[in-house]
C-alpha cells in the first residue's frame, strides 16, 4: 500500500512543482537524465545477473514486438477504412504500439509486484520497449512523416543508450554466472530504488491537459487499444493458447 501511495504522491508533487513554477522550466529534463544515466542502469547491474535465462523469457519479451505490430496492423487497417492522414495513423501506432514501460511501467510494477515483477519489468523494457522504439519505431516516425529512416542512427541509439549498455554487460555476467560484490548490489540497489520518486516527479512535471484540443477522440481510441484489446489480445494468446500464468503481463501491456 505505501507504494502505490508514494506512486500517486509523486504524480502530484511532481504536477504541483509544475503549476507553482519552483523548479527550472526544464527540471525535468534533468531528472529524466538521472533516470536514464543512473537509476536504470544501476537497477539492470543489479537484477540482471541474478534471473534465471529460460525459454519463458521470450513471453515477456515478446509483448513489446508483438503488441507494437498488432498496433500497425489495427490502425493501419482504420486509417485505410476512414481516409485518415499518415502522420495522423502514425501517431496512432507509435501511441498504441509503445509504452513508458521504465518511468511509469517500473514503478508501478514495483510497487504491484515486488522484486519478482521488477525482474520480468526490466526484460520488457530494454530488449522489449526501448529495442522496438529504436528501430520499428523510428522507422514508423520516418515514413510515416515523409522521412527516411537512418540504419546507422538507429544503431548508435541503441547501443550508446546507457541502460541499454548496463542490461548488455548484465547479461554477460549472467551467462557466466558472475555478480558483484555484495556491497557493489546494494549500492546498485540503493540507486536503482530512486527510479520510483525521480521519474514519478519528472512525469508530473510535463503532465498537460489541453482541454481546447480536437485529438480528444483519437486520445480515447489509442487509450481503448492499449489498456483494453492489447491486453486482451495477450490474455487470449497466453493465458487460453499458450495456457500460461498472464497476470503481470497482461498489466505491463
Amino acid at each position: 500500500m505505501d507504494s502505490i501511495i508514494l506512486l500517486f504522491l509523486c504524480l502530484l508533487i511532481g504536477f504541483a512543482l509544475q503549476r507553482t513554477k519552483i523548479f527550472p522550466a526544464n527540471s525535468h529534463q534533468v531528472l529524466n537524465q538521472f533516470v536514464i544515466y543512473i537509476s536504470l542502469p544501476a537497477l539492470a547491474l543489479f537484477y540482471i545477473p541474478k534471473i534465471e535465462i529460460s525459454s519463458k523469457l521470450l513471453f515477456p519479451l515478446g509483448i513489446a514486438w508483438i503488441g507494437f505490430l498488432l498496433s500497425f496492423l489495427f490502425f493501419s487497417a482504420l486509417g485505410s477504412y476512414f481516409k485518415w492522414s499518415r502522420k495522423l495513423v502514425g501517431c496512432l501506432v507509435l501511441m498504441g504500439g509503445l509504452g513508458n514501460t521504465a518511468f511509469v511501467g517500473f514503478p508501478v510494477i514495483e510497487a504491484l509486484y515486488g522484486k519478482e515483477g521488477m525482474e520480468t519489468a526490466i526484460i520488457v523494457d530494454q530488449p522489449g520497449t526501448f529495442v522496438v522504439m529504436a528501430t520499428l519505431g523510428i522507422i514508423v516516425a520516418s515514413l510515416y512523416s515523409r522521412g527516411t529512416p537512418n540504419p546507422k542512427e538507429i544503431v548508435s541509439k541503441i547501443v550508446l543508450f546507457p541502460p541499454f549498455l548496463a542490461f548488455f554487460v548484465a547479461m554477460l555476467m549472467n551467462i557466466f554466472s558472475t555478480d558483484f560484490t555484495e556491497s557493489l548490489q546494494l549500492v546498485f540497489q540503493r540507486l536503482g530504488s530512486t527510479v520510483t520518486p525521480i521519474a514519478l516527479v519528472a512525469v508530473g512535471l510535463q503532465i498537460k491537459v489541453q482541454e481546447k484540443s480536437r485529438h480528444w477522440n483519437f486520445l480515447a481510441l489509442g487509450l481503448f487499444f492499449k489498456l483494453m484489446i492489447t491486453p486482451a489480445f495477450f490474455y487470449v494468446l497466453y493465458k487460453i493458447i499458450f495456457g500460461i500464468n498472464i497476470q503481470l503481463y497482461t498489466n505491463y501491456s
